[in-house]
This record gives structure tokens, sequence and C-alpha cells, in this order.
């Protein structure tokens, strides 16, 4: 019974930590740290960042953004819809602006449009692979319920742990000596008091 009680808090402390490791790494570290999540959808960053890939990146500025840096863009300046690629090279255009040139590791030719100070949402920070897939499904609501819930769950645990560990709601184990135990008059013969 002993066995089944101690695998029953290991499962639980699994479970506990793994979808709290995994709220970490997708809202509440990018949140502390000010980046922002994106999930890869497509195979242009394949094999480093395959689709279903947690990408986030944080601002930085575009003067720092370097050669090899992986950032996340907007395709069209104020538009939602972004893409993450290398950078590959930099230029300058006529008026003294300079742009950013990308590729996407699995893609045989650079992009078409090069990328301007203002559609650059971030450089690579870290990257988590299949938890793209969950962040794509859940709502920045349910990411904020999940926070709640696994925070909830390990302060439970934590209060029970500790109410147990100073004794509170637990009982004494019966023991041989409990049942045996016969309350005795001091002066009574030694007969009565082996019954």
């Amino acid at each position: 019974m002993r066995a089944v009680s101690k695998v029953g808090q290991v499962l639980a402390w699994l479970t506990i930590l793994g979808v709290g490791a995994v709220l970490a790494v997708a809202v509440v570290v990018p949140r502390l740290g000010g980046g922002t999540p994106y999930a890869v959808l497509t195979g242009s960053m394949q094999p480093n960042y395959p689709p279903g890939t947690l990408v986030v990146v944080r601002q930085v500025p575009f003067d720092e953004i370097a050669i090899g840096d992986v950032i996340t863009y907007q395709l069209s300046s104020g538009q939602a819809e972004v893409v993450t690629h290398r950078v590959i090279g930099r230029t300058t255009l006529p008026d003294g602006t300079s742009r950013l040139l990308t590729q996407g590791d699995a893609n045989g030719v650079p992009d078409a449009e090069t990328v301007q100070e203002k559609q650059v949402r971030g450089r690579l920070w870290y990257a988590a692979p299949y938890l793209g897939r969950v962040n794509g499904v859940l709502t920045a609501r349910d990411k904020q319920i999940g926070v709640y819930v696994v925070a909830g769950a390990l302060i439970a645990y934590a209060a029970a742990m500790f109410l147990s560990a100073v004794g509170i709601g637990r009982r004494k184990p019966v023991t041989s000596d409990d049942v045996f135990a016969v309350e005795t008059d001091p002066g009574a013969s030694t007969e009565q008091e082996r019954v």
C-alpha cells in the first residue's frame, strides 16, 4: 500500500512539474523576460526549427541584429502575419536606410523582399520543440488559467506535505501494544494483570 502511495506522489509531482515547465517555457518566462512567443508553422527553418516549434523572440536594437541571427518579422509592415527566418546579409538603400536580407534555412533562395526595421518583432531568444502546437491552440485566457491552476496545485500539494510532516490530519497507527493494553488497578493481584 505504501509503494502505491509513493508511486502516486511521484506521478502527481511529475505531472505538476511537467505542466508547470510547459507553462513556464511558453508563458511565464517570455512574459517576465520581455519576450514574445510564436509558433513555427512551415518547414522553411528545418531542421533546426521544424513546424510546431515554439520560438520566443525579444526586441533588440536594429543595429545589433547580425548576420546569422534568427529573427521574426512582419511580412508586411503593420500586418499580423509574421515569419521567422535567418539574417543572411544587410543592405543600405540610396536614402541611407538599412535593410536585412533573410532566408529560411531550408529554402534554396533568399527571401524576395528585404526587411525594414519597423517590421522586426525580435531576435530569437530561445526555442522549444513541439510547444508551438500548444501555443497555437491555447488562447491568452487559457494560458492565464493554466498558470493559476498549476500554481494552485503546487501550493495545495506543498500545504498537504507540510501538514503531513507536522502530523496534522494523521492518525497514530494502531500497534500490538495498543490492542493488548489493559488498565489495571495498582492494588490488584498479578492474576488480574495478565488478562
